[in-house]
């Protein structure tokens, strides 16, 4: 039997991949409608690439090495960086309606961490919807693409001689379907849903970890988790975000009585890389000297125009950032780890792939170079969906498995708090012991639930991590070490970590 092959996400990595397949036959889950529940119609700043006179992929590459603290795999970020460009112009032919000067020339703004201006961009803060749209439109498009809306994948389906079979889904009436393929792409995004502040949506919770783990593949650098240092305080959940292009653009982050606190902290000011910046804004929050970007001078009366969605979010809450400085704390916003795979998103596991922010090429080591996002799943999903395009049929043998059970809401809010707490922008060994305690105490009441494993991958591999590294930092371990190592797990090295909880200090007589 000819099967299909089987995409898991609709966001920027998994529609792409879909485009480029033909001529094999697709099939696209998404659990959502088309657009909704997707990372990628959330992104604000845009999609990093050497497009203007003064650049070069070789800098831009540079850039991305540098960002990344000793964990990007140097020829992934040049292959990266060398296809940009090109990704950025077939996009923009597709109808993605990228800013472009009067003289012809990209629109481009610059952000923490770039030598150059090198971020394309759409009205400011409204590159993804725009992305998104015009992926859309040519998905339901191209012919080779059956998209089956309101279906939510719930695992793999074991293959009998190794490998993924294809994939346990429910459609939107809640009928089980068993679907085989003979290769399934997860492109399922991030695991920051998982956090009790994040500006991913909640349904984010590492689930291709989990599905591909229990499948023999190699899980990398879990423990690294992007905190964006300017989600916008007001309380919700996921929090709104207020875009790094404003701090590109001159907004400063000041503390509650107007000093900029950044200043004393890195050169580069408030475009120091991400990491940096987080654990200066948590410390701030942390501390209750308060946290706020005041963009009155450098945005001003032009923000509605400019940056639209960041002000329809700041006047829901009562905010008018024209006049007032916007309250800002760190908020789980990117997974750099994930599924390990090859550069054409192969896993390791017959029959299964990734691409995305769910899988992890090396590519942004332990600290992500902003805006390398939406070109990751650009670049890397051209490049699987052209290895899968003729890649021959196999032989299906399926087993029957039952998808893992579903956390219950309340263990799951208490979940979210614990990764909050214990493995958030700081980190140490006590609280990573406790947050594993916890996943242990939950799993024994409630199952192996997807969210349990994706937590534990991270809490094992931070909890391993004795040093501070890009966005992995260790209040007990504030140093780097000498050699820069990747983590590299399989689900039962992840459930052997169980480290000492030290006891409470006995009071002083």
């Amino acid at each position: 039997m000819n099967h299909p092959l089987i995409i898991v996400g609709a966001g920027i990595a998994g529609l792409w991949t879909a485009l480029h397949a033909a001529p094999r036959r697709v099939v696209l889950l998404t659990g959502a409608r088309l657009g909704e529940g997707s990372s990628t119609g959330w992104a604000q700043g845009g999609v990093a690439a050497a497009l203007g006179p003064d650049d070069s992929p070789s800098l831009h590459a540079r850039d991305t090495i540098a960002a990344g603290a000793g964990l990007v795999d140097e020829a992934a970020a040049h292959l990266l960086a060398e296809a940009g460009p090109a990704e950025i112009e077939a996009l923009y032919a597709l109808g993605a309606p990228f800013e472009r000067e009067a003289d012809g020339s990209w629109a481009l703004s610059r952000e923490a961490a770039h030598s150059r201006a090198r971020v394309a961009r759409v009205k400011g803060d409204q590159a993804g919807a725009g992305i998104l749209a015009a992926l859309i439109e040519a998905v339901q498009a191209a012919p080779h693409i059956e998209i089956r809306e309101g279906w939510r994948a719930a695992g793999l389906i074991p293959d009998e001689q190794g490998g993924c079979a294809g994939v346990t889904a429910f459609d939107a009436g809640g009928a089980r379907h068993d679907l085989l393929a003979s290769d399934t792409v997860l492109a399922t995004g991030s695991l920051c849903g998982l956090y009790g502040v994040t500006t991913t949506p909640a349904s984010s919770q590492g689930q291709a970890l989990a599905w591909a783990a229990r499948l023999g593949a190699v899980i990398q650098d879990p423990e690294f988790v992007q905190f964006h240092p300017t989600a916008i305080d007001v309380g919700r959940d996921p929090a709104p975000l207020a875009t790094e292009a404003l701090r590109g653009e001159g907004a400063t982050l000041i503390d509650a009585k107007g000093h900029r606190f950044l200043r004393g902290v890195h050169s580069q000011a408030e475009l120091a890389p991400r990491d940096v910046v987080a654990r200066a804004v948590h410390r701030q929050v942390k501390t209750g000297r308060g946290a706020y970007l005041d963009a009155r001078a450098a945005v001003g009366d032009e923000f509605p125009e400019r940056f639209p969605a960041v002000f329809a979010a700041c006047r829901a809450a009562g905010i008018d950032p024209r006049v007032a400085p916007i309250p800002v704390a760190p908020a789980a916003h990117y997974h750099m780890g994930g599924v390990a795979t090859d550069t054409e998103g192969f896993t390791g596991v017959p029959g299964l792939w990734a691409v995305g922010e769910c899988a992890s090429t090396g590519v942004h080591g332990a600290n992500r170079l902003a805006s390398n996002s939406l070109l990751e799943g650009l670049v890397f999903g051209r490049r699987a969906a052209e290895a899968l395009a003729n890649a021959p049929q196999r032989t299906l043998k399926p087993v029957a498995a039952d998808p893992a059970p579903e956390l219950p809401g309340e263990a799951l809010g208490a979940l979210r708090a614990a990764m909050a707490m214990q493995a958030g922008v700081e980190r140490d060994g006590a609280g990573l012991a406790r947050l594993l305690e916890l996943i242990d105490t939950l799993e024994a009441a409630c199952g192996e639930a997807d969210a349990l494993i994706a937590a534990r991958f991270v809490a094992a591999g931070a909890s391993m991590r004795t040093e501070s590294r890009g966005g992995h930092f260790r209040s007990d371990h504030p140093s780097d070490s000498a050699v820069a190592a990747h983590t590299r797990l399989t689900l039962a090295e992840a459930r052997a970590v169980h480290p000492h909880i030290p006891p409470l200090a006995e009071p002083a007589e």
